[in-house]
């Protein structure tokens, strides 16, 4: 059962209406600065240090936790429908995944629908990563990768992608709510319809549209649910019961299963999308505390 704090914050949520990510009616400007607010909700610990970075020409930021190994890197792609968010917005959730797995993390600010359709997206990321093994020298050994709803979905296409160009894949990689079928094909789009206090079926359509531009929804880079993800490294995926992503989650392991890559899926009961970012409350502390223990493990 949900903790009074995680009931709290649903409820407001609810009585908010989809209040995280706006309305399909709400501007793109006006969703952005929603989002980035998450920053002054949730800060950034003081004991995080921050530094501006540019990753393979793409902005971001390390972030560093006390005590951490500076041998090993988290690389975070931030979810926000592929239209919102920035290192700004999911700096806190980034660093205390980092500290969960013992690691710093980059954090990087890959550009945004409609300005820029996919695969401008999967190219910074893929920037991101490449910058890390070769100009920075780390091994993909001590790389490990984890997102956010569309970050999580961009993930899994980062992976996907960079093993179809010989790239050596990281350690471990952790997919929190994945927005993995932009197609919105999901059983749980219709079940959960009112059970999901952040999404809505017509906000994430109208996102989709807004990312893929021309591109088939169900290309594999845009929707990795259709993918073959043979050869990927481990996968954690984490869906809340309670999301209309929640089939995202469960297709994208299953495929990973029928592929052959070892998958943990974590289906964690009445909690909404990307629950881990609700900072202030104990189920969000155990799933990253969970989910960066599994990072850990896997790390060379």
């Amino acid at each position: 059962m949900p903790s009074d704090e995680m009931n709290a914050t649903l409820a407001a949520m609810r009585a908010q209406s989809s209040g995280q990510l706006g309305s399909a009616d709400s501007t793109v400007e006006e969703r952005r600065t929603m989002i980035d607010g998450l920053g002054d909700v949730f800060p950034l610990p003081e004991d995080v240090s921050v530094a501006e970075v540019t990753a393979g020409g793409v902005p971001g930021l390390w972030l560093t936790p006390p005590e951490v190994s500076a041998e090993a890197v988290l690389l975070y792609l931030h979810g926000g429908g592929y239209q919102l968010g920035s290192p700004r917005s999911h700096r806190e959730l980034a660093a205390r995944l980092a500290r969960a797995a013992g690691v710093r993390a980059l954090i990087v600010d890959y550009r945004l629908a409609p300005e820029h359709r996919f695969p401008a997206a999967l190219d910074d990321a893929l920037a991101a990563y490449r910058w890390l093994l070769d100009d920075r020298g780390v091994p993909a050994g001590s790389i490990v990768l984890a997102g956010d709803s569309a970050g999580g979905g961009l993930v899994a296409a980062t992976l996907v992608a960079a093993r179809d160009r010989g790239l050596p894949l990281p350690a471990a990689a952790a997919l929190l709510s994945p927005w993995a079928d932009l197609t919105g094909s999901g059983a749980s789009m219709v079940t959960n319809a009112e059970t999901d206090p952040i999404l809505s079926a017509d906000l994430l359509g109208e996102m989709a549209r807004s990312y893929a531009g021309a591109t088939d929804l169900a290309d594999p880079l845009v929707s990795p649910v259709f993918a073959d993800l043979t050869g990927l490294p481990p996968l954690s995926v984490d869906a809340g019961t309670a999301e209309l992503l929640l089939d995202d989650g469960r297709r994208l392991a299953a495929a990973a299963g029928r592929a052959g890559v070892e998958v943990v899926l974590t289906e964690a009961e009445g909690m909404p999308h990307v629950w881990h970012v609700l900072a202030l409350t104990p189920e969000a502390t155990a799933a990253t505390d969970r989910v960066g223990a599994f990072l850990a493990a896997h790390l060379a």
